[in-house]
């Protein structure tokens, strides 16, 4: 069985054949997936995708690229989006000072209404962090401090010092096509040292397709080469691997229905 826990399947690079994407992640045994918000505009695409298929749920939030856009988004807001059946996560949001394409300020207050909406539902905050480690640091260990909320690192590139971090407040840690990379060197360090028991897959779709795939379009069904490629590092059989990323996911996202 392999779960996807990071997709976007609204994006408009699934527009032509998404109904086939989805068709070759399952005939791939891809048994379950999570559609990403990225905007709040988007919402009604993304819980109308996971609406149509009982094996797809979704998140609400705004990605920080677009915190500029979304300050008058509120933690209220967050939370009555969230009450939908199918939404099973608050993000993604984060911290983006890689392209800074919004203010850090704005960054951080939309952060800040993320963290209080899944310490509200606690449901798991998908965490997007880039060359913020320290301040993205900072700013968990403060929120922690005000009520704890379940937490999980989506697609994690940051370094070993936040990681160490965000390990002390439980978090989850996903690993994407990028630790299949050759220079990902570090990635595959930080994804050595995660605990067994916090380690979740994923594909971050349309982009970051694993080795072999890279320079194509990465699709929900070649999460199979990211799972294989982290039973290697951890040195666990794929089957073994393949049962523990499935308990790591049903245990974060709880509202998820196993399969039968």
């Amino acid at each position: 069985m392999y779960i996807d826990s990071h997709v976007n399947l609204h994006h408009e690079k699934y527009a032509a054949d998404r109904d086939a994407v989805i068709a070759r992640a399952r005939e791939g045994g891809v048994a379950r997936m999570i559609t990403i918000c990225d905007r709040i505009e988007n919402f009604p695409a993304v819980i109308a995708i996971a609406e149509a298929n009982a094996d797809i749920y979704a998140s609400v939030g705004a990605h920080p690229h677009y915190a500029k856009d979304h300050r008058d988004l509120t933690a209220a807001r967050l939370v009555e989006l969230a009450q939908h059946p199918k939404v099973v996560g608050i993000g993604e949001g984060g911290l983006d000072l890689h392209y800074g394409f919004s203010p850090i300020e704005d960054q951080l207050h939309v952060l800040r209404e993320h963290i209080a909406a899944a310490r509200a539902t606690q449901k798991p905050l998908i965490i997007h962090t880039r060359e913020a480690d320290e301040l993205m640091g900072d700013t968990l260990e403060e929120e922690m401090g005000k009520g704890a909320f379940p937490l999980l690192m989506h697609c994690y590139t940051s370094g070993m010092g936040l990681a160490k971090r965000a390990l002390a407040f439980g978090a989850y840690f996903s690993f994407s096509g990028i630790m299949t990379f050759k220079n990902a060197l570090d990635v595959r360090e930080v994804a050595a040292m995660v605990p067994l028991d916090r380690l979740i897959v994923e594909t971050d779709c349309p982009y970051l397709a694993p080795v072999p795939f890279r320079g194509q379009r990465c699709e929900p069904v070649h999460v199979r080469e990211v799972q294989k490629a982290l039973c290697a590092l951890r040195g666990v059989s794929e089957e073994e691997g393949s049962a523990l990323l499935a308990e790591n996911f049903f245990r974060l996202f709880a509202m998820i229905t196993r399969p039968t």
